[in-house]
């Protein structure tokens, strides 16, 4: 099924004239790293394609967040606007004890915005329609099929789809997700990148009979946790549940075992977890998988680059993963057009430009992952962590990036409003 005019090309809003450029660009992956770079491609000049296996667009999901540097790219798009319409205007967040009593108390406005409830926290199913919303007039949106084959040589890539179209792109970008098919196909199977850090996380819609009113509830103990975040709906929540586990094979396209792992694992667990678990069989948009990483050598082979997840997946556990990709998306149209569209000069400077960021980003997860660990009588008291290590850890990696201005690189758009600044740190 496609959504959108094919082959059609996008036009200028300041001159009304087609892109210039020729460049026709392939990208897999329809979530929010896929549309994000289709509207910066779009603006310098390129042809654009995106294609995705799902049907349609994926409703609901986990609340993602946008800190810091990407809240400027997103001004940058001008979507600032419809993407705040569109949180989930929760007021913050509370720790609870399993009889309900709150222990600790978080604001979505602490650290400017930019704390552990961010000032933008929306759906992922949200934040994937603003961003189709906002291409789809003038990108190739193909759902339903999927890349299954490609070649490539000097000047060109060679794809046949799933569904029997062959086409000729001049670069493709895999921004399909942590289990990214087009990595597997272009750098390798999914055990060499994929670490996972001994955590699985699942979440799902369920009725709102809780009570909740604009703050999330959140209950930790022994290394599982159950939580239940509001929406704009007061009529439902979300539901989130995590376990610890060293090992996970259960396949993450098999919903039915899923289920079944959720049950058994938070089987005994106290506070709402029986009610939540109640509602796992008639929810309509179950999600589980491992917590994990992706560790890259390369974002890039020859004119095949990837983005978000795919590339440098930070885990749901650095609260950064979303605006990774926004910035990505930013970095790399603007690196490809800065660069004549010669994709290794572009490719070797997204990927400098981005290093240094995900690694902040990564090393943030990693110690929130260690954080839940179920506590062991220690043999010796723990140190006490260096906050001023901490917090220059948590300035990198929500503002520790540049965005270049392109001058001079096409761009048929124009952000609206003033520059958001990072926020003051303590």
């Amino acid at each position: 099924m496609i959504f959108g005019p094919r082959r059609r090309l996008p036009l200028d809003e300041s001159t009304k004239e087609a892109p210039v450029s020729g460049i026709k660009v392939l990208v897999a992956g329809a979530s929010i790293a896929g549309p994000a770079l289709a509207h910066w491609l779009r603006r310098r000049g390129a042809e654009v394609t995106v294609v995705e296996r799902a049907p349609g667009l994926r409703p609901g999901g986990q609340a993602v967040d946008a800190r810091g540097v990407a809240k400027e790219v997103i001004r940058r798009m001008g979507l600032d606007a419809a993407v705040r319409v569109a949180c989930t205007d929760t007021a913050g967040a509370y720790t609870v004890d399993v009889d309900g009593n709150v222990l600790e108390t978080f604001r979505a406005d602490d650290d400017g915005g930019d704390g552990y409830i961010s000032e933008i926290e929306i759906l992922r199913g949200d934040l994937s329609r603003v961003l189709y919303d906002d291409t789809r007039d003038g990108v190739e949106y193909v759902f339903g099929d999927r890349i299954a084959e490609l070649t490539q040589d000097a000047d060109g890539v060679d794809v046949t789809f799933e569904g029997g179209d062959r086409r000729r792109f001049d670069l493709v970008v895999g921004a399909d997700g942590l289990h990214s098919a087009l990595r597997t196909m272009v750098f390798g199977p999914h055990e060499r990148f994929v670490r996972h850090l001994g955590l699985v996380l699942a979440f799902y819609t369920v009725p709102n009979e809780f009570g909740l009113d604009r703050w999330l509830l959140d209950y930790q103990e022994f290394g599982r946790s159950a939580g239940l975040r509001p929406v704009r709906d007061a009529t439902r929540a979300i539901a989130m549940l995590s376990f610890p586990a060293a090992d996970f094979d259960v396949d993450y396209r098999d919903v039915a075992a899923q289920k079944r792992l959720l049950r058994e694992r938070m089987a005994g667990f106290g506070w709402q977890t029986p009610r939540i678990l109640a509602h796992l069989d008639d929810t309509p948009d179950f999600y589980l998988d491992q917590v994990a990483q992706v560790v890259m050598d390369r974002w890039s082979s020859g004119r095949v680059a990837l983005l978000g997840d795919a590339a440098f997946c930070s885990s749901p556990m650095s609260g950064q993963g979303t605006g990774l990709a926004l910035v990505g998306a930013y970095l790399l149209a603007g690196e490809l057009a800065a660069a004549g569209w010669d994709p290794e000069p572009a490719f070797a400077a997204y990927e400098e430009r981005m290093r240094p960021f995900v690694e902040a980003n990564q090393e943030i997860g990693r110690m929130h992952v260690t954080s839940l660990e179920a506590p062991a009588p220690p043999a010796e008291p723990s140190p006490e962590p260096d906050m001023e290590a901490l917090m220059a850890l948590v300035e990198r990696a929500i503002n520790g990036i540049e965005l270049p201005g392109y001058d001079g690189v096409r761009d048929s758009g124009a952000p609206t409003g003033p520059p958001i600044m990072p926020a003051a740190r303590p």
